[in-house]
Parts: C-alpha cells; sequence; structure tokens
C-alpha cells in the first residue's frame, strides 16, 4: 500500500492493519456436516505476518499446499526485496547510471505496472522513492532527513528515469542514486502468487493476510469469509465487516502501520513522491474488488491524492469499492462499499 510505503520487506513485526479476517466470528456451522476444521497457519515474510487459512479437503494435502504457497512467496520476496543486498531490486538501484540489469518476468511485470499506476496517479505512485534514503521509520532508527538532504534525494525520484526493455529483459534507472522501493506494489502480487499455488494444489477454500491485504477464494465452512475494517483513527475500533466469497481482495493502506511523532506531528511511512514527506489528509484506505491487478498501489496513490484527488481517482475504477478515512471529513464510503459493509459489526 504505499507509493512510498517502505514498511515491506524490512525487518519483520506485527503490525495493526486496517483489513483483517474475523475468522473467529464466522459461524462454523454450516448447511452440511463438516468433519474437518479449516488449516491455519502463520509465518514472517514480507517485513510483516502472512497468514494462511485453507478449509476442505485432506490435511496432510493442505498442509502440503501451505508450504509449497509459503515456498513460492519466500521465492519472490528474494527478488523484490531492497533489504536484501542480492535482491533483483537491489542490484537495480546499484546499477542506477551505470548500467541496465536483466530481471525476470515477474519484476518485469510489477515494474511494468509501477510505470502504468504512475501515468494513470499523475505521479502520485512513483517507486523510485526509494531515493529518499534518509527516513527511517525502524525502531531505534527513526530519523527525519535534514531539509537540504532531502531536497537533493528528491531530485532523484523520477519514475519516467526507470527505463524498461522487454525484448531485451532489462531494468535501467538511469541517474545515479536513484533507487526502486517496491513495498508499495509488489505485495499483492507475491500474496496472489501463493494463492496460485494453492489453487494449483487443488485448495477450493482459501484465505492469505499479508499484514492487512486480504485475498479470498471460495468460502470457509460453506459461507463467505469475513473481513473487518479498523478505523485507523482508532485501530481498536470495527467500522465494519465485509462478507466476500469466490476470488476477492480487500487492500488496505494507512499512516497507523509504521510512524513515529516529532514535535506532536506524526510522520509516517507513506512518503509522497512530489514533496518528500509523508502524505497528510488521509489516514486510511480500503480497497475492495476481484482482482488484485485492479488495486494494486492504488492505496497508496490515493493517500498521496489526498480526500478529493483519491476519491476521483477510484471512480475511474468502476469495479473497485472504496473507504476513505480523513483527519477532517470522517469516513467516506463509495456506493457499492456503503452497501457491502455491515457496520458495528465484528
Amino acid at each position: 500500500m504505499k507509493s512510498a510505503e517502505s514498511t515491506m520487506f524490512s525487518p519483520t513485526r506485527r503490525r495493526v492493519a486496517m483489513a483483517l479476517p474475523l475468522l473467529g466470528c464466522v459461524s462454523w456451522a454450516s448447511a452440511a456436516p463438516v468433519s474437518r476444521a479449516p488449516q491455519r497457519e502463520s509465518r514472517a515474510l514480507m517485513g510483516t505476518q502472512v497468514d494462511i487459512v485453507v478449509d476442505g479437503g485432506d490435511e496432510p494435502l493442505l498442509r502440503h499446499a501451505v508450504d509449497h504457497a509459503y515456498a513460492e512467496m519466500a521465492r519472490l520476496e528474494a527478488l523484490f526485496s531492497r533489504y536484501q543486498p542480492d535482491s533483483v531490486v537491489s542490484r537495480i538501484s546499484a546499477a542506477a547510471g551505470v548500467q541496465p540489469v536483466a530481471v525476470p518476468s515477474e519484476v518485469m511485470a510489477v515494474l511494468k505496472t509501477s510505470q502504468q499506476l504512475f501515468r494513470l496517479s499523475g505521479g502520485a505512485f512513483d517507486v523510485t522513492v526509494g531515493s529518499l534514503k534518509g527516513w527511517s521509520f525502524e525502531a531505534g532508527r527513526k530519523t527525519v532527513p535534514p531539509a537540504g538532504v532531502l531536497a537533493r534525494q528528491r531530485q532523484l525520484v523520477d519514475a519516467r528515469r526507470l527505463v524498461l526493455d522487454e525484448q531485451a529483459g532489462t531494468a535501467y534507472l538511469a541517474r545515479q542514486g536513484m533507487a526502486l522501493d517496491l513495498g508499495g506494489i509488489a505485495k499483492l502480487p507475491i500474496l496472489e502468487a501463493g494463492m496460485r499455488v494453492l489453487r494449483q494444489q487443488g485448495v477450493s477454500n482459501a484465505l492469505i493476510n499479508g499484514g492487512g491485504d486480504v485475498l479470498v477464494m471460495g468460502q470457509l465452512q460453506g459461507r463467505p469469509w469475513r473481513v473487518g475494517l479498523r478505523d485507523p483513527r482508532a485501530p481498536e475500533r470495527l467500522l465494519g465487516a465485509l462478507s466476500v466469497e469466490g476470488q476477492a481482495v480487500v487492500a488496505s493502506s494507512g499512516d497507523y502501520e509504521r510512524y513515529f511523532f516529532v514535535g506532536g506531528k506524526r510522520e509516517h511511512h507513506i512518503l509522497d513522491p512530489r514533496t518528500g514527506y509523508p502524505t497528510v489528509g488521509v489516514h486510511g484506505v480500503s480497497l475492495l474488488a476481484r482482482d488484485v491487478a485492479q488495486v494494486n498501489g492504488l492505496g497508496a496513490a490515493m493517500m498521496v491524492q489526498g480526500p478529493q484527488g483519491g476519491k476521483a481517482l477510484v471512480a475511474r475504477q468502476p469495479e473497485v469499492e472504496a473507504l476513505v478515512v480523513s483527519g477532517d471529513r470522517g469516513a467516506w464510503y463509495s456506493p457499492g462499499m456503503a452497501a457491502a459493509l455491515s457496520r458495528g459489526t465484528a
């Protein structure tokens, strides 16, 4: 969820997420007798906790499928992480202004998507925001860069200088000092790859939750999955719950995951690529869609755009429903989100 969101691929920590599965609130009874309980597992990946729930089928086969899904997601994390010096993303940044770097198809696909969203959002989403290296939101290393440093690094933020050659299979950052941060656009494709493995292994009903981004397929014990949406202004409180089944994704972005206060001002990890500073105006965005491609990176772009710009941006995506929580305007629901969200429930 992030135009400049550096939450992903950093040292793992448990974070408050705007969207969370309400597994304990689902009635486990269904029309037909249920012989096996759903299988659940959690592992550390991508700087957060990734949970998988699978339902229906032989337990050893389900666990085998879950192991394969985690293995695929870990493989992709190793390609995209800017915190691993030998990752493809790190190699692209290290070679900035020097030479193109060969990239696998998975990385090329995400980089192409990032360029499309850069254009769609008028520059609000920009993966070269990794060039803003002065910020740190890690425990014990929380820093705000000096204005002069930030101004110099801001000159390196420009996705138009990311050159992709699909025929040669290479990516190139045109100026030395530039760097990529795919934290806002790689997590959902990685989770989607995990879901694809589960499907290939014969699983029909599953949920994957990666730090508040939730993908589902099928049902849970014959009923829809339920996903609660937190109020980013008071994360202990739910704004409501969504009932989703078949194929769906609930993606969330917000200023409540990694932040600190300086002089009473909240400094958070979602950076505006146009200013170099954290976004203002919007506290959180939740999006509901059928496919990952419809929402990937969109929440971060909406936070950068602000309340009005964010609403206009999501209005251009007819199959995406949105919840936008801002400081002065409260919570705004698209018509479809307002209809889908059961409020005051958990």
